[in-house]
């Protein structure tokens, strides 16, 4: 189900208190079809201090969005598109957008 989401991509959101903002695929959760985006969906977790951080206090971190809220960006027009299995030149698997372009992830 999450062929068309992979980790590197520029998605945008479609639903919800971020709608509209960009942001690049951090992680894919495939077992709940959920995707991180780098800072999206941001939440405050209040925290103890332990060892590994001694002050504790209020961290702000991304949370996941549900994979069905976001749309990778067509790197033609720069909106979100719906994704379509293709070939290229050499008979390799690709993920296309509506407009024929081809779907890479940024490596990170």
């Amino acid at each position: 189900m999450l062929s068309r989401l992979q980790k590197g991509d520029l998605v945008v959101v479609i639903s919800g208190k971020d709608k509209g903002k960009q942001g690049k695929v951090a992680r894919v959760l495939v077992e709940d079809a959920k995707v991180v985006v780098e800072g999206l969906n941001l939440i405050k977790r209040h925290t103890r201090p332990t060892a590994k951080n001694p002050q504790g206090g209020i961290i702000e971190r991304e949370a996941a969005l549900h994979a069905c809220k976001v749309m990778p960006v067509d790197p033609k027009t720069g909106k979100g598109t719906r994704v379509k299995m293709g070939t290229d030149d050499k008979g390799k698997k690709v993920r296309l957008a509506k407009s024929g372009e081809a779907i890479v992830a940024a490596k990170s």
